[in-house]
C-alpha cells in the first residue's frame, strides 16, 4: 500500500502506474470508513488495475461548522481497513491546505437546477463544495473510473452533471446503498447516533419501503402525507423532508408518467444527527 499527501508525489506515481498500461480507478471518502465505503472499493478493485482511496473531510461542503467539527475522524483506523482489503490501494490523505491554499472556498457551479432541491433546499452551498472536491480530485487522479454511493443519489446525479458540464473525461460510476442489518442505510454519521437509536433508525427505511408499496395505487400527495404523520407519531425523528422525485432529473413529481424512473428521498434528524436515504419506487 501506498499513502500520499501531496498532488505533485501522487500524480508523478500514477503516472508510472500509467506508463506500464495500469488502469485507475478512485474513490472519494470523508473517512471513518464502513462497509459502504468498503463495498465501492472492491468494485473498483475489480475493475481497476490501482485503486486511489481519498481520505478527507471537505470543509467547503459542511453549511454548519458543527456538523464539520463532529464529523467522525479515525485516519489509523480506516488506514489499517484499508490495507487488509488489498495492498493494490493507494491512500491519498492531503490537508486542507494542500487541496485549497489559504483561500478555502467552493468554485461555483451551474447543475442545471440539480441542486435547487431537497439537500440544496437545505444546506445552502453545499453542493458547490462537493463539486469543488470532487473536480480537485478527478483531475489530480485522472481516473479510468470513479466510484459513488447511491446513499448520496442526488450527490451521484450533480457530479455526473458537473462531468457533463465540464467535458471531463472519466466514468462515473453509481453504487447500491449498503445497509445495516436492520436496514439503516450505512453512514460514517452513524457513529454519532446512541445505540438504541441506531436500531430504532429502522424506521426510515420502513418507511421508505412502505411507501414504495403506496406508489403504485397511491398519489405522491398521499404518500407524502402519509410520512409526515408517521414521523409525527415517533418522537425519535424529525423529518426535514421527504420527497418523490424523477430519478433523472430531479424533479419533483407532479404526475406520474410511465416512461419515468422515480425515486423516493428523505432527510431526518436523529440524536441531532442528520441523515439521508432514498429508494426506487418504479
Amino acid at each position: 500500500m501506498h499513502l500520499f499527501d501531496r498532488k505533485k508525489e501522487l500524480i508523478s506515481f500514477l503516472q508510472e502506474e500509467r506508463d506500464k498500461n495500469h488502469t485507475v480507478g478512485l474513490v472519494p471518502t470523508m473517512g471513518a470508513l464502513h462497509q459502504g465505503h468498503i463495498s465501492l472499493v472492491k468494485k473498483a478493485l475489480l475493475e481497476n488495475d490501482l485503486v486511489v482511496v481519498s481520505i478527507f473531510v471537505n470543509p467547503t461542503q459542511f453549511d454548519k461548522k458543527d456538523d464539520l467539527d463532529k464529523y467522525p475522524r479515525n485516519l489509523d483506523q480506516d488506514i489499517s481497513i484499508l490495507k487488509d482489503v488489498s495492498e493494490k490501494i493507494i491512500v491519498f490523505v492531503p490537508s486542507v491546505d494542500e487541496i485549497y491554499g489559504s483561500n478555502i472556498a467552493s468554485k461555483h457551479y451551474e447543475f442545471d437546477g440539480l441542486d435547487k432541491v431537497m439537500e440544496g433546499e437545505f444546506r445552502e452551498g453545499h453542493f458547490n463544495g462537493v463539486g469543488t472536491i470532487v473536480e480537485t480530485f478527478l483531475r489530480t487522479v485522472s481516473p479510468d473510473k470513479a466510484y459513488f454511493g447511491e446513499k448520496d443519489f442526488q450527490q451521484l446525479q450533480i457530479i455526473r452533471k458537473m462531468v457533463e458540464l465540464r467535458k471531463l473525461p472519466f466514468q462515473i460510476i453509481g453504487c447500491p446503498i449498503e445497509r445495516e442489518p436492520h436496514g439503516l442505510a450505512m453512514s460514517s454519521r452513524n457513529e454519532r447516533l446512541s445505540k438504541p437509536t441506531r436500531k430504532e433508525a429502522s424506521f426510515i427505511y420502513e418507511t421508505l419501503q412502505t411507501a414504495k408499496s403506496k406508489f403504485g395505487t397511491e398519489s405522491a400527495s398521499s404518500i407524502a402525507g402519509w410520512v409526515k404523520d408517521e414521523f409525527k407519531k415517533n418522537p425519535l425523528f424529525e423529518l426535514e423532508y421527504f420527497q418523490i422525485a424523477d430519478e433523472d432529473t430531479l424533479t419533483p413529481i407532479l404526475k406520474k408518467q410511465e416512461n419515468k424512473k422515480y425515486r423516493a428521498f428523505i432527510a431526518v434528524y436523529a440524536d441531532d444527527v442528520r441523515l439521508i436515504d432514498n429508494l426506487r419506487l418504479n
